[in-house]
């Protein structure tokens, strides 16, 4: 059989979920080691305040996607399953959509 034609045991939408689930519980760690990286090294006290609280409620946003993610691989219900999977789908990318925020704010401040 080759690689084209074989059959995979895991569904798409799992797949999905667990690519969802370890990265969001990454990007926790992420964002806890960047709170501690700019309370180190950024001098304004006023931007470091506001990119600590962007990130730590991005830290929030990545473990509400890692539990609907882990909902949604502990589901037996198909259509459950799909419903729970896009919520994890939106959360996590408007957790990425503040992680970029964050960013932005380092960087733009870092230059001020």
């Amino acid at each position: 059989m080759s690689l084209n034609t074989k059959k995979n045991d895991t569904p798409l939408e799992r797949d999905i979920a667990i690519h969802i689930f370890s990265a969001s519980a990454a990007m926790v760690g992420v964002c806890l080691t960047v709170i501690s990286i700019v309370q180190t090294f950024t001098r304004s006290r006023e931007v470091q305040t506001l990119v600590d609280d962007v990130l730590a409620l991005n830290a929030l946003v990545f473990l509400c996607a890692c539990l609907l993610s882990y909902w949604a691989l502990r589901t037996r219900s198909i259509r459950r399953m799909h419903r729970v999977e896009s919520a994890a789908d939106i959360v996590f990318l408007l957790g990425l959509g503040g992680t970029v925020c964050a960013c932005g704010m380092i960087v733009w401040a870092a230059t001020m």
